[in-house]
């Protein structure tokens, strides 16, 4: 049996999907569906259960002799929630739960970290779990700083020889697009807010620069299509030897503007971009460069290639966001 928490939003439910092409039977999604699109996430996919969160534990007490991994997604995932408290509750003390209950039973635990633990990138982009190099870091929303206090007290456990489950890997996803992200709102993609514009033929708009160093669309981003964060881990769960904290992306940068025009050309069309002022409550959190450094999971033995900004929009466009059915 495998679990995905948070297995009907956009990473989890491609899990699942991931999981059922391999052929395997015993699938749980563990979320609240609510009264959204969320469901139609999964609603192709041939389930083991649905179970809501606050009955997880319950649900593992009763199935604990058959679980063989919990890929653990679920998350508040939106850097503009305030509330800290329901973040702590949601994406501390559950994971924190979790792990101790996978070292309990020995089960392999695969979790969503997140790249706004690196806050403005002043201090790299380097996936290391050491205690001194994670202490620098400062997350500049509610979000990264949850994501980032639980890889510490990992880092605080290992580094302390406290009993952890089997295998473990965390993994510091950057800014990924692909199908099933449309119930996430303003926290889509931006490939996901361009292509209603694109597909109409109208223009759209970008975020001015107020960097010197960059011009207009220039602000570069580690865009990784979905597909690739999904072969990371259906990688880990193939090698139980490998666990670590490990950056997700794909070690180059790009400009939105190439990521507007991959939209557009997907379409047939030719770009249209307009930039507007970034709203000023935005301008001194604003991120002008992430790049995250993929060496670690390379040198761990990872094999595959990762999938080129403008064929991972062409594949999400056409395949997807430009059919009747988008969700995968």
């Amino acid at each position: 049996m495998y679990i995905v928490t948070g297995g009907a939003g956009f990473i989890g439910s491609n899990i699942v999907w991931a999981l059922e092409q391999r052929g395997y039977s015993k699938i749980v999604v563990v979320d609240r569906l609510r009264d959204g699109v969320k469901w139609k996430n999964i609603a192709k996919r041939e389930l083991y259960d649905v179970v809501h969160p606050d009955n997880l534990f319950e649900f593992l007490e009763t199935h604990e002799s058959n679980v063989k991994a919990i890929f653990h997604m679920g998350a508040i995932s939106a850097t503009t929630e305030m509330d800290a408290d329901k973040i702590m509750d949601n994406n501390f003390r559950l994971s924190m739960d979790l792990w101790k209950w996978c070292t309990q039973h020995q089960v392999r635990f695969i979790y969503a970290s997140s790249a706004a633990t690196y806050g403005g990138g002043e201090h790299g982009f380097v996936d290391t779990d050491a205690m001194d190099d994670l202490a620098k870091l400062q997350p500049l929303n509610p979000y990264g700083w949850s994501k980032h206090l639980f890889d510490r007290r990992v880092a605080r456990m290992l580094a302390s020889n406290e009993v952890h489950p089997p295998q473990w890997a965390g993994l510091k996803f950057f800014n990924v697009y692909g199908p099933n992200e449309y119930h996430k709102g303003t926290m889509q993609s931006v490939v996901s807010h361009v292509f209603p514009v694109a597909s109409q033929g109208e223009t759209c708009k970008l975020f001015q620069s107020h960097h010197p160093d960059y011009e207009d669309g220039g602000q570069l981003r580690d865009f990784v299509f979905i597909d690739d964060c999904i072969n990371v881990m259906m990688w880990l769960l193939d090698n139980p030897g490998v666990s670590g904290l490990f950056n997700c992306g794909t070690g180059q940068a790009r400009p939105f503007k190439d990521l507007a025009s991959a939209v557009y050309t997907a379409l047939g069309q030719d770009a249209k971009i307009e930039y507007i002022p970034t709203p000023e409550h935005l301008r001194d959190k604003y991120q002008y460069y992430t790049q995250a450094d993929m060496s670690k999971l390379r040198d761990a033995g990872y094999p595959g290639q990762f999938t080129a900004l403008e064929e991972g929009i062409r594949q999400y466009v056409q395949d997807f966001l430009y059919t009747e059915d988008p969700f995968r």
